[in-house]
């Protein structure tokens, strides 16, 4: 039985499972769901089946994608998001991204209008910074409740009442109260540029449990082992260790929202529990059960 790399424990051998192909749609007319001064949150509702992908596109406005159930993720040009109905992503204007459905999952995606020059959920100008790039946010009951309940007709279905559009303006009043009140969770996985580091990243996250050492992962490349350790630390500031770590760590936060047993993600993702206890302990400095639980 083969040892883990970061704690010397020994591992266990995963099952191996085959990945089934990815179905493409388009994003669904997003144009029928601007939302404008007078209307600042539109909410699309679409249901996709497991391994469906929207196509990379991006949009002049902000966007949040929240999963109310089942686990989707996100790749943006700078990282990748395992998003499971705890969390949402928040995407500034004019970023591309593809959204793909790991789980059989109801996709509501949340459009925000966006004054020139300004970006985030109306807050004020010096907390904007954090709003101009992608982050993970927890959401809270709350916000997953407003969600569901904000209309999600498009510009081309039947105009809502004037009783229907105050309600609206209230749900959307409360929704960017949460949104400013959501705490970040600094959980992602960063992506390179370099073409032959990014395959063997895009070929670790598709499956982390495929090779054992980092020698193993960089023969696939082609490169030496010496020459992914470098890019690694140059291009993402980690070493493969600590890199396939936030992989797994995401991987187990979407395996956790569909409750499965800690013991049960450990074995999937190739580790003893005392050996996954210890690579959770180490990285986010609590037990699986209390951070799986605080997500």
């Amino acid at each position: 039985m083969p040892r883990d790399t970061a704690t010397g424990a020994r591992r266990e051998t995963p099952s191996r499972r085959i990945p089934r192909e990815l179905s493409y749609v388009e994003s669904a007319t997003p144009e029928l769901f601007l939302p404008t001064r007078q209307r600042p949150v539109r909410v699309k509702y679409r249901r996709l089946r497991a391994d469906t992908q929207i196509k990379p596109h991006s949009h002049a406005w902000a966007q949040v994608a929240i999963s109310t159930s089942g686990v989707i993720r996100l790749d943006v040009p700078t990282g990748t998001y395992l998003v499971p109905p705890s969390r949402a992503l928040w995407i500034p204007p004019g970023v591309e991204h593809a959204v793909t459905m790991v789980e059989d999952a109801d996709l509501r995606t949340l459009y925000f209008h966006q004054p020139v020059g300004r970006c985030g959920p109306g807050v004020a100008r010096h907390d904007e910074d954090a709003w101009r790039q992608c982050r993970v946010l927890e959401v809270s009951d709350l916000l997953r409740a407003l969600v569901r309940e904000m209309p999600t007709v498009s510009n081309a279905g039947p105009a809502l009442s004037p009783e229907e559009l105050a309600r609206e303006k209230h749900l959307s009043a409360l929704i960017l109260d949460e949104m400013r009140r959501a705490n970040p969770v600094r959980i992602g996985v960063d992506l390179p540029h370099d073409k032959r580091l990014r395959n063997l990243c895009e070929a670790v996250i598709a499956d982390p449990t495929r090779h054992e050492t980092l020698e193993e992962w960089a023969r696939d490349t082609g490169a030496s082992p010496r020459t992914v350790a470098r890019l690694f630390r140059h291009e993402l500031g980690s070493t493969f260790t600590q890199w396939r770590q936030q992989v797994v760590l995401a991987k187990a936060l979407s395996m956790a929202a569909s409750r499965m047993p800690v013991a049960h993600i450990a074995t999937e993702l190739g580790y003893s529990p005392s050996a996954f206890s210890a690579m959770v302990r180490k990285s986010v400095g609590q037990s699986p059960g209390q951070f799986f639980g605080s997500q």
